[in-house]
């Protein structure tokens, strides 16, 4: 066995195979935004004050949702549920980022970046899961108004978080023991400002087959599944919303359907925006942006997104500060 440091830390290889193949890799090097000393300052009150807010205003919804009474509904119910999973999901990132620009230290460990990749990859997921249930729940209250209080019932509603969670955490741990299995890395640099999955599956030189396989399967079950059902239920609420004859009724069924769909072309455009920006010509500095909103500033903005657009939300924030004062 021989040795090689690279960037302080020490990278352990085998002398039988080639040296561009490191095997029993112990740290991975992330990517930071900058090298500059004078931005670092900047750096971490700009990625501190995002964290704040987005902790801050999604606990806001949360504690809205569960204190009102009215608002006690399937609809919200997912909000909660979603907004407790941007928390998790930014969590998972941000305050490691910022201690890593404090610290001027870029390193991880192996186990923590898979680690840090599992948590992320069950919290993504449950965005993606949580905003098709939703879309669901919105086809069902303007498709069907009559049978949504009788087919959206709490046993229901329960039922459908759990299947988000089960789904989201066997893709995690599908990624997990995918990663295991890889015996040896091209590199330890990751492209990425943590430890994303696609970049940690490009760097391993095991075999192609089965990292292409989970990564198209499970992009087919989280990605094109979920988005097929959002445009379809949207499609037959469009044609539900046409039929409508009063522009009161239209403007109210339009109203409870806007704020969701905001969110879903936020959260699903910068992730798609990503992935084919990166299928066609990858740049570092252009993947860590794309990464950035959709880890960072997406959960940031859902919040603002729910409250300034959705009546029923302020009203409940507007009573919540009332009885705090």
């Amino acid at each position: 066995m021989g040795f090689t440091t690279v960037d302080h830390y020490v990278v352990r290889y085998s002398t039988t195979m080639k040296t561009d193949n490191l095997t029993n890799i112990l740290e991975f090097h992330l990517m930071s935004f900058s090298e500059d000393p004078d931005l670092q300052p900047v750096l971490i009150g700009l990625f501190l004050s995002m964290y704040l807010v987005t902790v801050l205003g999604n606990l806001l919804i949360i504690l809205a949702v569960s204190s009102d009474s009215h608002l006690h509904t399937p609809m919200y119910f997912f909000l909660s549920n979603l907004s407790l999973a941007d928390i998790c999901f930014t969590s998972t990132t941000v305050p490691r980022m910022i201690v890593d620009i404090s610290a001027h230290s870029r390193v991880i460990s192996f186990v923590g970046c898979l680690s840090q990749m599992s948590v992320l990859l069950m919290f993504g997921c449950m965005d993606g899961m949580l905003l098709t249930v939703m879309a669901y729940d919105r086809f069902l209250a303007i498709c069907h108004p009559l049978h949504y209080v009788v087919i959206m019932n709490p046993r229901l509603c329960v039922f459908l978080l759990l299947v988000c969670v089960f789904i989201s955490l066997l893709d995690s741990q599908l990624h997990n023991l995918v990663a295991l299995q890889f015996t040896c890395f091209r590199d330890v640099e990751i492209a990425n400002f943590f430890c994303h999955p696609s970049q940690l599956f490009s760097l391993s030189c095991s075999d192609t087959l089965i990292k292409n396989l989970v990564t198209y399967l499970v992009g087919a079950i989280l990605g094109f599944f979920p988005i097929s059902a959002i445009i379809f239920s949207y499609c037959k609420i469009v044609s539900s919303i046409l039929k409508i004859s009063s522009s009161s009724g239209r403007y109210k069924a339009c109203s409870t359907c806007s704020s969701h769909l905001s969110v879903v072309c936020l959260f699903y455009g910068t992730a798609i925006g990503e992935y084919l920006g990166s299928a066609v010509s990858y740049s570092p500095r252009k993947g860590m942006v794309a990464s950035l909103m959709y880890t960072v500033v997406t959960p940031m903005l859902n919040p603002f997104i729910y409250s300034l657009r959705n009546r029923d939300i302020t009203s409940a924030l507007k009573r919540l500060q009332r009885f705090k004062v």
